[in-house]
């Protein structure tokens, strides 16, 4: 195991609101890249988790090598009253989400044990607790560092949400919900800021809008990243699905995905199929939301639900496309599309924080009709979708593989013990 270069900062304990394996959605995807980064380079690890039904005992997955010591706590449930008293009574709904006073109790017992170098909060639904322990933290471990690391600028997603809800007569009330969540958002993440010694974004963007909220906490941008090496496409397994392959992947109770893929089916698959008839749309995601119910009866389009692997269908995909019209951050089904080759048709949004306004490793396109286009343009020309592919595999491992992402990490820790001028 590699020595770590700071010594001092070599204990850190990350609080996760889902156990990071398997990494089949964005923040698993995210956290496990940073553990296994981390410990690799010599630091050593403490893993608080919520973990859900259904996930694998954590000492049968790589955790148990990669972490000192790993706590889970199940996953607390909030019926529907709860969660409106929450509404009515001014609090913010991602805190609460998954608010469990066991987990708060062995979070204080990690601490009650020894001091921690560094504190990693990571996502927003542990945030609420980052405010039950900073004053603790403060009085008792003055040395020690917390971190949030934020996957969203969360206040303005609702706010992106609402504006596209807002287009949309039956979806007024979801769009109401929104302006408000985005408000107290604002408010909480401001908070959680100012009680951080440093915050972390995942894209410029993102970092632009957390520094907005005026907390005069450093803001660093660590990007999502992926393991480069571990999607090169050579002897991979395909999935057995219909071509022309256009393929999405997402976790599908995610409501800017949902809308994505709404979008797509609605707006742009049908003038897609006037060009090419056969060209299918391949859903992958766990848990699809009822709002996709409408388009199970469709000859042109598959839910694949949950599924062992994604990149098996990202490998078969001709175009995979990303159509998304809220969200932020740095998207790892991107990521991962580019490290496996595929040719991308992305909407400028979807691609923010990766792609600029023009790119040479993938197509954007933001109205039906124009992505339609470039995904028409892509099926009919397999020397260009091979071009694209290697041009954006190469600019994966170039910026996002975690071995040049780590590195940031350990220099946010240095700048936190600098002495201030």
């Amino acid at each position: 195991m590699k020595k770590c270069w700071w010594d001092s900062m070599s204990r850190l304990l990350f609080v996760t609101a889902q156990l990071p394996y398997p990494p089949h959605q964005g923040g698993a995807i995210r956290t496990l890249g940073l553990i296994k980064g981390l410990a690799e380079r010599g630091h050593r690890i403490t893993l608080l988790s919520l973990i859900e039904e259904g996930q694998p005992d954590w000492q049968s997955t790589p955790l148990a090598d990669l972490c000192d010591r790993v706590v889970t706590v199940p996953a607390p449930s909030r019926t529907s009253p709860e969660r409106l008293r929450d509404l009515l009574t001014g609090r913010v709904d991602m805190e609460r989400r998954l608010w469990s006073p066991a987990f708060l109790e062995a979070l204080l017992m990690l601490l009650g044990d020894r001091p921690f170098d560094g504190i990693h909060f990571e996502g927003i639904e542990v945030a609420g607790y980052l405010n039950q322990i900073h004053d603790q933290v403060r009085e008792n471990f003055p040395g020690t560092i917390l971190v949030y690391d934020a996957f969203n600028a969360e206040y303005d997603l609702q706010r992106r949400i609402a504006r596209q809800d807002l287009q949309i007569i039956h979806r007024l009330p979801m769009a109401l919900y929104s302006v408000i969540q985005a408000r107290r958002l604002e408010r909480f993440e401001r908070q959680v800021c100012q009680m951080s010694d440093h915050v972390i974004a995942v894209s410029e963007a993102d970092g632009r809008l957390l520094t907005a909220l005026e907390s005069r906490t450093p803001v660093t941008v660590v990007p999502n990243a992926i393991d480069a090496a571990g999607y090169e496409t050579g002897d991979g397994d395909v999935a057995a699905i219909e071509h022309p392959a256009l393929v999405f992947t997402g976790k599908m109770d995610y409501r800017p995905n949902v809308d994505a893929v709404l979008w797509f089916a609605d707006s742009v698959l049908p003038l897609i199929r006037k060009a090419i008839p056969d060209a299918h749309f391949t859903v992958v995601g766990q848990k699809p939301h009822t709002r996709l119910d409408q388009l199970r009866g469709r000859s042109d389009i598959t839910l694949t639900g949950w599924v062992d692997s994604v990149q098996p269908y990202v490998r078969a995909a001709d175009v995979f496309v990303i159509p998304m019209r809220m969200g932020s951050g740095t998207r790892l089904k991107l990521l991962e599309a580019m490290a496996m080759r595929r040719a991308i048709v992305s909407t400028r949004l979807g691609a923010e924080g990766v792609a600029g306004e023009e790119s040479d490793f993938m197509l954007l396109a933001d109205d039906p009709q124009s992505f339609a286009n470039a995904v028409i343009g892509l099926l009919g020309d397999s020397e260009r979708c091979r071009s694209l592919g290697e041009k954006a595999a190469v600019y994966a491992r170039q910026h996002y593989d975690w071995p040049v992402i780590v590195p940031r990490i350990e220099s946010l820790y240095i700048k936190s013990h600098q002495p201030s001028p």
